[in-house]
């Protein structure tokens, strides 16, 4: 099976990062099996349709407005996931929505899909995750790691230095 984990948003904007945020504390922690891809897709929406193509499953990781209190992780799967992106709280979602229509349209979409979303506190500029959603980040991290594995992929944790433990961002 070939896997995309793409994590997405605004890292500027606080919340609105956490995907960004979760692949790269994801690259960080784990080692993952050769099928399995990890990308910071940014704020980027068409472009993405090439690294989606032939992909057998695809996990994004994205703030997501759900009416739960902020941090809490929700788990979207299937033909709800494009749905999901049609609220829209960053102006990137509406070209990962346009994306997913596209690859849709054009037979590209992954056969399976999961939306990883936290639900945000606070979108405005900053660089640092609330800590309503620094409190659940590592909840997301396990869920997203706990999918793969149901999958059948091992997913082991990377050995670091101590003076590698924190992330660039602080404590997250």
């Amino acid at each position: 099976m070939n896997i995309l984990i793409l994590g997405i948003g605004n890292i500027l904007m606080m919340d609105e990062g956490v995907g960004v945020r979760a692949v790269e504390e994801l690259e960080r922690r784990f080692q993952f099996s050769e099928n399995v891809e990890l990308l910071d897709g940014g704020t980027s929406g068409m472009e993405l349709l090439s690294y989606m193509s032939n992909r057998d499953y695809l996990i994004i990781i994205d703030a997501v407005k759900s009416g739960q209190l902020p941090g809490t992780v929700v788990r979207v799967e299937g033909e709800d996931v494009p749905a999901r992106f049609m609220t829209r709280i960053s102006p990137h979602q509406l070209g990962l929505s346009d994306l997913l229509a596209a690859a849709s349209l054009t037979g590209e979409l992954p056969k399976k899909m999961v939306l990883f979303g936290v639900e945000p506190k606070t979108i405005e500029m900053g660089l640092m995750l609330s800590d309503n959603v620094k409190a659940n980040f590592d909840k997301l991290l396990h869920v997203v790691v706990e999918e793969i594995r149901k999958v059948g992929y091992d997913v082991e944790p990377r050995e670091y230095l101590a003076s590698e433990a924190k992330s660039i961002w602080g404590d997250i």
